[in-house]
Parts: structure tokens; sequence; C-alpha cells
């Protein structure tokens, strides 16, 4: 019988399909309000140095714990089963349900600007309910679909940036910010900063489904630095050619972008190409976020299922050995199209950012944690620490600014992990009492 596992291809397709969204066309507009050119492209490069310090770090973490469920896999197996828990339910509640949905009406909305009859809200529902289709018959065209979809993808980016090469400018440019400040900005930097690490998140997709590789150990990390090396590079060309063709007042037009669907590729293309390229650039938006939603319907069923063989949720949330947890895949799906259809709740969901960020970089400091006290897994490599301790102090002062720039942060994160928590005793409350009676059960039988 063929192996329908994942290779090293689909593994980069999979982080390269989570990674690239609308972020990489909307946040340049944003930072030419308070950078310059040089600060912005400085901003990008120091985005994909902590993409890959992170990736990095997980490589060496995928090598020791070959397993699909990211984070819950990692922590609940190398420091402790309640945080492992407590990222299991953010990613089936928040890491991978509320994306799917915000890039699902995203997707609708682009759509919206080919076809104006077109509701956005139903258009992402169904490309949600297609894509758990495809996700729940079968490996093979599962991965198959994916892969279609990303080789697009790049196929798309790639020829945005040879048409802003080819035809922009490119000459190094020399506008200023409006708002320029005397001396480096290092507040509005850090902030701008927090938003291109949400366009580089996705760097750690294939830790999710690791399981399904065909060589975990070496797949998995491979996978995951050259993915994302290659999402950095195409980041770079891409931002280089917006800071050598626009200004900051042409750049403002991404302030409108939920209501017209506009982003800084529209303008390229459409001074360019014409009316014609800026269809193009909205038929590559919608590739880019249906890639993405394919990418995290087949990934996160994974995490459920794992949560699923250790009791944290119902056995038939499992699947079967070699196929799709089906079952998980239809959860997550409904999930993510009740979000749909509750839409308003994305000026909540926009905090997630931060709760995500805090798991992975506990997922990072596992490392310290299995180099001085779990030392029965082995002493992480030298390079992977430094990679770590890079990966924790960019976060860390990510964080600081997120919790300082948002009021209602703090409590938002504590109530969410506090309310874990509390699931999670009873869970393992409940798990040890049935573990308890099947024992007595056995010794009872045994007499």
């Amino acid at each position: 019988m063929k192996d329908h596992r994942m290779g090293l291809f689909s593994g980069m397709g999979m982080v390269i399909a989570n990674m690239i969204g609308a972020g990489v066309f909307l946040s340049t507009g944003y930072m030419a309000q308070d950078l310059t050119p040089q600060q912005i492209l400085l901003a990008w490069a120091i985005g994909a140095f902590l993409a890959l310090s992170g990736a990095r770090a997980y490589a060496a973490i995928a090598q020791l714990v070959p397993k699909s469920g990211g984070e819950y896999r990692y922590l609940s197996t190398l420091i402790h089963p309640a945080l492992g828990y407590l990222a299991g339910w953010a990613s089936l509640l928040l890491g991978f349900s509320a994306p799917i949905a915000i890039d699902a009406v995203a997707a609708g909305a682009f759509a919206k600007t080919l076809s104006p009859s077109l509701d956005p809200k139903l258009f992402g529902a169904l490309v949600i309910v297609l894509l758990t289709a495809v996700h729940a018959v079968g490996l093979r065209f599962s991965v198959t679909t994916q892969n279609l979809l990303v080789t697009i993808k790049i196929v798309l980016v790639v020829g945005f940036v040879a048409v802003g090469i080819a035809g922009g400018q490119n000459s190094w440019p020399q506008w200023q910010p409006p708002s320029q400040s005397e001396g480096f900005p290092l507040g509005p930097f850090m902030q701008n900063l927090f938003y291109i690490a949400f366009a580089f998140s996705g760097w750690n997709a294939a830790v999710y489904a690791a399981s399904e590789f065909k060589d975990p150990k070496r797949h998995v990390p491979r996978a995951m630095l050259l993915g994302c090396a290659m999402v950095g590079l195409l980041y770079l060309f891409v931002n280089w050619v917006f800071v050598a063709n626009l200004t900051p007042e042409q750049c403002k037009v991404v302030f409108t972008y939920e209501t017209a669907r506009v982003t800084l590729g529209h303008l390229i293309m459409k001074d360019l190409v014409g009316d014609v390229g800026a269809a193009c650039m909205s038929v590559l938006a919608i590739i880019a976020f249906v890639s993405a939603m394919s990418a995290m319907t087949f990934l996160g069923p994974r995490v459920y299922a794992a949560m699923s063989r250790d009791g944290f949720l119902p056995r038939i949330l499992q699947g079967k050995q070699g196929k799709p947890p089906v079952w998980a895949v239809v959860l997550q799906g409904g999930i993510a199209l009740f979000l749909v259809f509750a839409y308003q709740l994305q000026t909540i969901l926009n905090n997630v950012g931060a709760i995500l960020t805090l798991f992975s970089a506990l997922t990072v400091f596992s490392l310290f944690w299995i180099r001085f006290r779990r030392k029965e897994f082995g002493t992480p490599a030298f390079s992977a620490l430094i990679a770590a301790l890079c990966y924790l102090l960019l976060s860390g002062v990510m964080l600081y600014f997120g919790f300082k720039q948002s009021a209602t942060l703090n409590l938002w994160v504590g109530a969410s992990i506090l309310t874990a928590l509390i699931g999670y005793f009873i869970t393992k409350r409940r798990i040890d009492l049935r573990n308890g009676r099947i024992a007595a059960q056995s010794g009872n039988y045994g007499s």
C-alpha cells in the first residue's frame, strides 16, 4: 500500500500557507505613518529573525517529541499537563477556529469586489463547508488539495514581486513619515513589530501534524526552517516594492481596508497593470485566505485528536490510525461557522494574538526546562538555546508593549487562563476517577 503521509514539500507548504495572508499587504501602510523606509525594512528583517529563531527552537523540540499536537503535546510532555491543556483549548477556540472564520469573511469580502452581488458571510461559510469536507474525506486528497493551493499562492506572490520590480521604481525612497519624531521612534517601532509578528505567525504549522509525516524527526524541523526562510525572503521583497513605489499618503488606503478591501498590493498592481491588475490582486487575496483556511482546517483537528487520546476531549474526536480525525474536523468547522455569523466578536478576538504568543513563548522556554530540569530528554543544541533566548527576549518586549497598549488585555488573558485551569482540574478529576474505577474492576476480576 502506498504511503500517503506528508513529506518535506507538503510540510513546507503547510508552513507557507499559514504564514502568507493579508497582513503583509497591509502592515506597511500603517508603519509608513510613523517610520522611515529604512526603519520599515529593518522591522521586517527583525520579524523574519524572530520567526526563524522560534522555528529553530521548535525544530529542536520537534526532534525530542515527534508527535502531533503542537503546543498542547509539547507543554504536556515537557513541563506540565495543565499548561498543555491551556494551550490545547487556546488552539481549539482561538488558534484555529477564529482565524478560519475571520479569513473566510475576508475572502468573501474580496470576492465581493469582483462580484458585487455576493454575500461575504455566505461565501465564507460555503468555503468553510467545502474545506471541512475536503479534509474529512481522506489524507491523500486533503494533502493534494493543500499542495495545489499553496503552489498557486506562491506563484501569485512571486508574480506580484516580479511585476513590482520590473515595472516599478527601484531607487532608494526619500520620503519621510508625516509623524516623524526626533531620534529613533522606539514606541511606534515596537508596536508595529507586534503586527509584523502576526504577519509571520504560522511558522510552527508543521508541528501540529507531526505524526502525519513520513519522517517527523527530519521533515518537521526542515519544513519549519525552510518554509519560514522562504516567506521571510518574499516578505522583504514585497515590502521593498511598497516602500519604493508608495508614499505615506498613498499608504493611508489601509485605514479603509475593512470597507473598501483595498491593500497596498492593489495600489501597485492598478498603477502598473490597470484594473486587470487590481482584479488579479483580489484573486491573490482570495487564494491566500483560502489556502490559509485549508491549512488550519487540516492542522487544528490534530490537536483535538491528541487531547481526545489523553482523555481531555470525547473519544469520538480521536479518529482512526492513518485517516483524518473526521469528527474533530467537523467540530472545528462548526465552531468556525458559528464565528462567521458572530463576526462582531472580531474586536475581542484581536486580543487573542497575545495569548497565542504567550503559549509559543512557554513552548520555547521548555528548551531551558529540558536543559536544567528534564535532562532525561538530552541536552538541546547550543544554537537552539541561543535561538530560544532571542525569541523569548523579543516576545517578552512585544508582550510588554501589547499589555501596555491595551488596558483590558491583562483582564482578558487572566480570565481566559483561569477559566481553562478550572476546566483542566475538573476534567483531570473525572479522568482520575474513571481510571480508579477501571483499576478496581481489573483488581476484582483478577481476584
